[in-house]
Parts: C-alpha cells; structure tokens; sequence
C-alpha cells in the first residue's frame, strides 16, 4: 500500500470553512486570528464545593461552574446517586431522574407538614388555570389518578392469609 497524502475532495462540502471570506460572519466579523487560538485557553478557577455534587461519570471532575441550590438527600437523593452511576446517553441514567424528581416533590409535601405548613396542592399545580382553560383533561388527569390510587389501595390492602388459604 502507498503512502498518499489524503485527499478528501470527492467528499461533497470538504474544506468549506477552509476560506475565512466564505465564513457566515464575514465581512462583518473583524477577524483578528485568534479565533483558531480557542484550544489554548486557561482553565478558569474550580468553584468550590460546599455540598454533594452529582456529575456525569463521563467527566472525570465537575465542571467549573455547577448549582448547589439542592444537594442531594433522602430517598430521592439516593435514586440520583444511583442514576448518575450510569451513562447519559442510558435510560438507567434519565428514568431514575424522573422517579427521583416525582419522589422528591412527595418529600417536600411531608417536609412542608412536618414544619406546620399545609401546602395549597391545587393552587400549586396550576388546577384552577387548568380547570379554565383544559377542563376535560384536567377531569382527566383526576380520573386516572384515582383509578390508580384506587388500585394501589385496594391491592396493599388485600387479606394475604385469604388468598394463601385458596
């Protein structure tokens, strides 16, 4: 085999960004050369962390700057540990976050209790917006969530020794 040099053109649109006239800015862009310069950058200062930060296990630190309004904690914090021990691109990485998140919102309703506070559910979810505005589907929504409200209960609350003698 001979050692070509490598020759791209029959690939359609190869070398395009190759003429600094036919980038999309330009005329307007006053190049100065060091847009080819970005691969030399200093890494900005790490932010500290205070609390527990959840980041991919693809990077092997966190990045420069993260959000710690919500650390991690309780049932819904344990389902994200765990959901950040897998992949971005897995759907064992982004479910656990829904069910962690859904968690979570159940959580600050018993926090909200235990402080004395009983939160005003409807005004919170929006129901009075909805009941204006998509009346059937929040007759929906409330109907679907008592069937299965009703199907959870009447399930955990089956006599176990009645079946166990049949």
């Amino acid at each position: 085999m001979e050692n070509k040099p490598n020759d791209y053109s029959h690939i359609n649109g190869w070398g395009i960004d190759a003429d600094p006239r036919n980038e999309p800015t330009y005329p307007i862009k006053h190049y100065t050369g060091d847009d080819h310069q970005r691969i030399r950058w200093d890494r900005p200062p790490q932010q500290p962390e205070t609390v527990e930060v959840l980041h991919s296990n693809e990077r092997p630190y966190v990045t420069a700057v993260f959000g710690t309004s919500v650390p991690p904690m309780g049932l819904s914090g344990a389902i994200r540990r765990y959901a950040f021990k897998y992949s971005e691109s897995s759907y064992g990485h982004w479910l656990p976050l829904l069910l962690a998140d859904r968690v979570n919102v159940v959580e600050g309703i018993i926090d909200d209790l235990k402080h004395g506070h009983v939160p005003n559910i409807f005004a919170e979810k929006g129901w009075k917006a909805e009941w204006k505005h998509n009346r059937g589907g929040l007759i929906q929504k409330v109907a679907v969530g008592a069937l299965a409200a009703t199907v959870v209960i009447a399930w955990l609350s089956r006599d176990t020794k009645k079946l166990a003698r049949r």
